[in-house]
C-alpha cells in the first residue's frame, strides 16, 4: 500500500487543520458518500501525499501557492471500483488488460493467478506478482488455493508448505485464492487444513468457492475460516450464504453472467447489501469491449431496481471491507488513499476522470499517465516442451472392425456427460465419425517434455475443420487437440509447439486461424487490439464453420478440469471424475 496511514497521519493532521497547504484539492464536486447512502453536492476534498486530507463544503485553508485546484463543475466523485476475483492470467498480459479495465473505473484488482502457478510454479507466481506491481492500479494477489484440484489425477505444479509462507510474504499478496476443492476441506485434508490454519493464524483472507456445497457440509466449510464465495447463480443460494455470514461477489463475466438474476430478487426483498460484492471471475477481450467491467456491473444492477449508491459501495467500500482494507481504501474520507473516479454522468458511468493515489491517469477517457512496460523473462515464454509429434500419436489402435468407445458427450462448453458409441477401424486405427458428430480428442503433457499423451473420443462439437488445438486448459495446462483427422491434428500441436502456444483452426492442412499465447503457453504478449482480433478471427471461424456452442474456446479450457462433472481427459488418461477412476477408450 502506497505510504502507510501510520506514516501519513501528521501530513494529513496539518493539511486537515490548515497548517500545511494540500497537494491537490477538488473542487464544486457532487460527492457520492458510501457511508451515508446520499450524494452530497457542493463538496471539496483536500489531497495530501496520496491520500485524502479533508472532505467537507470549503477546503480554501487547505489550499497554498503550489496547490492544484481542479473546479470539478459539480460532476460526480465516487470511489474507484475494485474487482475482488479475477484471473488476471488470462488472454493478455496485465498490462494490456489494465490499460482497458482502467478506463471503466477500476481503481483496484484481486488477482487469483491459478494457471500461471501451475504452469511456471512458485517462480512463475512470484514473478507474476513483480510484472503487477508497477502498473497505475492496485493489483493485490492471492496464494493459488485449488491446487491440485484432486491428488489422484492433477499434475499441474503445487506450492509446498514452505513456499506458500515464502508465498505470504511477498508485498501485495493478501491471502488463499478461491480454494475449489471443498471435499479437501469437508473431508479435512491434512495440507489443506495446515494452509487454512496458517493463513487464519496471519489474519489473512481466505477466498471461497461452493458450487455444490448445502446444509452441514457448507457450514463446515464456512466454519473452516472460508468467509466468502462467488459461484452462487441464484437469489437462494446467495441468501442461504448470506445467512451463514458469508460475502458474496456476485459473478458476472465471460463464463457466466448471473448477475441479473441475482439482484432483482435482492432489491424486491430488501435485502442488505453491505456483505455483496460485484466480480468478474476473468474477462475475455470481446466482452471487456463490449460490455465493460465492474461499471458494468453498477449500470445493470440500478437497472434491476437497486439503488445507485448501493450498486456503487458494491463496487468499491464493501470489497476493501471484506480484505479488511477498509481504512485506506473504499470510501472517499479523510485519512483514505485518494481513488477517486470523476463521472458527468452517473447512469452512463464512464469516467471522465480517474485519480489513484491521487495521482490523475485518465483524463477525458484516456490514459494520461505513462505505463512502465515489463519485459517477460524469456523462460516463462519457453513451456512447451514436445517433440515432433506425427500422426501415429494420434491413433487409437484395434485389431476389430467396428469397435465400441467411451465418448466425452459435450453438454455446454464446460459440463460433460459419459456416452458410448460404435465406431469403424480402418488400418487398425478407430476412426473419428463425422456422421455421429464423434472426434478425436488428445491430451498432451507439453510442461515436463515426458511426450505422455491420451488419445479419446468427444461428441458434439460440431465445426466443420480439420482440428482445434488450445495448450491453455485449466489447472492442468496440457495441450488439449480436438480433430476429425490425424494429419491436421498433428499439424495444429506441431505449431503449438513450435511458436510455444496458442489456439489454432486447421483445415486439409492448412491454417485457418491461430492466437499466440507465448507467456507460459496461456496469455498472449501481443497488444489487446491483437489479441482481441486473433480471438474474434478463431471463434467467428469455428462458429461459422458449425460449431455447436457460442463459446469454443472454452471447450479446450475445461476439458481436463477435474472440479466439473463428469468426464475429463488429461494426458494420463481418460477421467470419470464422480467415480474418481479411469476409463478405458476402447470398451468392446
Amino acid at each position: 500500500m502506497h505510504s502507510g496511514l501510520s506514516r501519513s497521519i501528521s501530513a494529513l493532521n496539518s493539511v486537515a487543520t490548515g497548517s500545511k497547504p494540500a497537494d491537490l484539492v477538488l473542487h464544486n464536486c457532487s460527492l457520492v458518500n458510501v457511508y451515508t447512502r446520499e450524494i452530497v453536492p457542493d463538496t471539496e476534498i483536500a489531497i495530501s501525499q496520496g491520500r485524502i486530507a479533508y472532505v467537507g463544503k470549503n477546503a480554501s485553508h487547505t489550499k497554498g501557492k503550489q496547490t492544484v485546484i481542479i473546479d470539478l463543475e459539480k460532476k460526480f466523485v465516487t470511489p474507484g471500483f475494485a474487482d475482488p476475483h479475477i484471473h488476471l492470467d488470462q488472454f493478455v498480459t496485465p498490462l494490456e488488460f489494465v490499460k482497458k479495465s482502467i478506463l471503466c473505473g477500476v481503481t483496484s484488482l484481486f488477482a487469483d493467478s491459478i494457471d500461471i502457478a501451475s504452469t511456471c510454479g512458485y517462480r512463475g507466481f512470484s514473478e507474476f506478482v513483480k510484472m503487477t506491481s508497477e502498473l497505475p492500479v492496485r493489483i493485490f494477489h492471492v496464494i493459488p488455493g485449488g491446487m491440485p484440484v484432486d491428488r489422484k489425477f492433477s499434475h499441474g505444479k503445487t506450492f509446498s508448505i514452505s513456499e506458500e509462507k515464502s508465498a505470504m510474504k511477498i508485498p501485495d499478496v493478501i491471502g488463499l485464492g478461491e480454494v475449489f476443492s471443498w471435499t479437501k476441506v469437508t473431508q479435512r485434508d491434512p495440507k489443506t487444513m495446515k494452509t487454512l490454519s496458517a493463513m487464519l493464524e496471519r489474519n489473512l483472507v481466505i477466498n471461497g468457492h461452493t458450487a455444490g456445497l448445502a446444509d452441514k457440509k457448507l457450514n463446515a466449510y464456512v466454519s473452516s475460516g472460508i468467509l466468502s464465495c462467488h459461484e452462487p447463480i441464484n437469489f437462494d443460494q446467495v441468501l442461504e450464504r448470506l445467512r451463514l455470514g458469508m460475502w458474496i461477489m456476485i459473478r458476472e463475466g465471460s463464463i457466466r453472467r448471473d448477475l441479473t438474476e441475482i439482484i432483482k430478487f435482492v432489491h424486491s426483498n430488501g435485502v442488505y447489501t453491505d456483505r455483496l460484492m460485484f466480480c468478474s471471475d476473468g474477462l475475455d477481450p470481446i466482452d471487456l469491449t463490449k460490455f465493460g467491467h465492474i461499471d458494468h456491473c453498477v449500470r445493470e444492477s440500478v437497472k434491476a431496481g437497486l439503488n445507485q449508491v448501493d450498486a456503487i459501495s458494491m463496487a468499491s467500500k464493501n470489497c476493501f471491507d471484506y480484505y479488511n482494507m477498509g481504512k485506506d481504501l473504499g470510501g472517499i474520507a479523510p485519512g483514505k488513499l485518494a481513488d477517486i473516479l470523476v463521472f458527468d454522468d452517473l447512469n452512463k458511468l464512464k469516467p471522465n476522470k480517474v485519480f489513484i493515489g491521487g495521482r490523475l491517469v485518465v483524463s477525458n477517457g484516456s490514459i494520461v499517465s505513462k505505463i512502465k512496460k515489463y519485459t517477460i523473462p524469456k523462460w516463462m515464454t519457453k513451456t512447451i516442451k514436445l517433440k515432433k509429434i506425427t500422426e501415429n500419436d494420434f491413433l487409437v489402435k484395434s485389431k476389430s472392425d467396428l469397435v465400441n468407445v467411451n465418448v466425452i458427450d459435450m453438454k455446454t462448453e464446460i459440463v460433460t456427460e459419459k456416452s458410448s458409441e460404435s465406431l469403424s477401424v480402418y488400418n487398425g486405427n478407430v476412426l473419428a465419425s463425422h456422421e455421429k458428430d464423434v472426434w478425436k480428442v488428445a491430451a498432451f503433457d507439453r510442461i515436463s517434455g515426458s511426450a505422455k499423451h491420451t488419445v479419446a473420443f468427444l461428441r458434439n462439437f460440431g465445426a466443420e475443420i480439420g482440428a482445434f488445438a488450445s495448450t491453455w486448459s485449466f489447472h492442468e495446462n496440457d495441450m488439449i487437440v480436438i480433430g476429425s483427422n490425424e494429419k491436421d491434428m498433428a499439424i495444429a500441436a506441431n505449431h503449438l509447439a513450435k511458436t510455444q502456444g496458442g489456439m489454432i483452426v486447421v483445415n486439409n492442412g492448412k491454417i485457418l486461424s491461430f492466437m499466440p499465447l507465448q507467456m507460459a503457453g496461456i496469455v498472449s504478449t501481443d497488444n489487446f487490439e491483437k489479441v482481441t482480433e486473433n480471438f474474434e478471427n478463431i471463434s467467428q471461424i469455428l462458429t461459422d464453420r458449425g460449431c455447436k456452442f457460442k463459446k469454443p474456446h472454452l471447450i479446450p479450457l475445461f476439458l481436463p478440469f477435474l472440479a466439473l462433472p463428469s468426464i475429463r481427459i488429461l494426458f494420463s488418461g481418460l477421467i470419470d471424475v464422480k467415480t474418481r477412476s479411469f476409463l478405458k477408450v476402447v470398451t468392446g
